[in-house]
C-alpha cells in the first residue's frame, strides 16, 4: 500500500539513525503505555502512525496484547525491517501516510514525535478521525512545538537530521487542528519522571535540567477521542 506522499528510505539522514532513535525511545514508549488509562486491549485493533522500525507496536503488544495492529510509516527500509521481525505477532505495516483505505477500522491510536513534522496537519487529523471507530481514542505525543524553550535550536537540529521537513507549530495549533475534525481534545503533560542517561549527547539537552525537564514538562500528550 502506498501513496503520492514521498516517501524515504529512512527518517534520518543517517542510515543509522533510525535504529538509534528506536534505542533511545523504548523507555519513554514503556511510559507511554503505562500512561493511558486503557489495560485491555485483547478485543482492540491498534493503529500506530509513524511507525517506524515497529518496536512501538512491539512493545505495546508485550504489555498489553491486541487483537491486531497496523503501522504505517513513509520510511520504506524501517517499515521492511519492521516486517522482518513481525514473526506470529497480529501486525501489519505499511509505506504510506493515506488512511483512506480504514475508514472506522480502530479503536485505539497512537503516535510519537511525529505529528510536528506532518506538512499538512488539517488532513491527518481529518484521516485519523475517519479511521477510528466510534469512541475510539487517538493518542499523540510531541514537545516539538514553539512554547518548548529549547525549539529555535531544536528545529535547526532536527531539520539537519531529518529527510523529512520540520513544521512550527504551537500546542493550540494541535488542539485547534484536531477540534476542528471533530475529536474531543484533552492532553497534559508526558510527565516522564524515570532516569535519564547523564552522559547522553548534550547537543540537544545544553543541561541535564533540560534533558529531565523536556520529558517531563513541556513534552505534551494529546488525548482524541471520537463522539459521533
Amino acid at each position: 500500500m502506498t501513496n503520492a506522499v514521498s516517501t524515504y528510505a529512512t527518517w534520518h539522514t543517517d542510515p543509522q539513525g533510525d535504529r538509534a532513535m528506536a534505542e533511545s525511545h523504548s523507555p519513554y514508549w514503556r511510559h507511554f503505555i503505562e500512561t493511558v488509562p486503557e489495560r485491555d486491549f485483547s478485543s482492540k485493533t491498534i493503529l500506530d502512525f509513524g511507525c517506524n522500525r515497529g518496536g512501538f507496536l512491539r512493545l505495546l503488544y508485550a504489555m498489553r496484547p491486541f487483537r491486531r495492529g497496523v503501522g504505517v510509516d513513509i520510511a520504506s527500509e524501517s517499515v521492511a525491517a519492521a516486517v522482518a521481525v513481525v514473526g506470529n505477532m497480529p501486525l501489519q505495516f505499511h509505506v504510506t501516510t493515506d488512511l483512506s483505505p480504514f475508514a472506522e477500522s480502530f479503536d485505539v491510536a497512537f503516535s510519537y514525535e511525529v505529528v510536528y513534522l506532518l506538512p499538512d496537519l488539517k488532513r491527518h487529523a481529518e484521516q485519523m478521525f475517519q479511521v477510528m471507530r466510534n469512541g475510539g481514542v487517538y493518542y499523540a505525543v510531541t514537545g516539538c512545538h514553539n512554547e518548548m524553550p529549547l525549539w529555535p535550536k531544536w528545529r535547526d537540529l532536527i531539520g539537519g537530521n531529518s529527510n523529512a521537513p520540520v513544521q512550527d507549530r504551537s500546542p493550540q495549533d494541535y488542539i485547534d487542528a484536531f477540534a476542528a475534525a471533530g475529536f474531543d481534545v484533552s492532553v497534559k503533560r508526558f510527565g516522564y519522571d524515570g532516569l535519564v542517561h547523564a552522559t547522553k549527547d548534550r547537543k540537544y539537552y545544553p543541561s541535564i535540567l533540560d534533558a529531565l525537564s523536556y520529558p517531563a514538562e513541556y513534552k505534551l500528550l494529546f488525548r482524541l477521542e471520537k463522539r459521533v
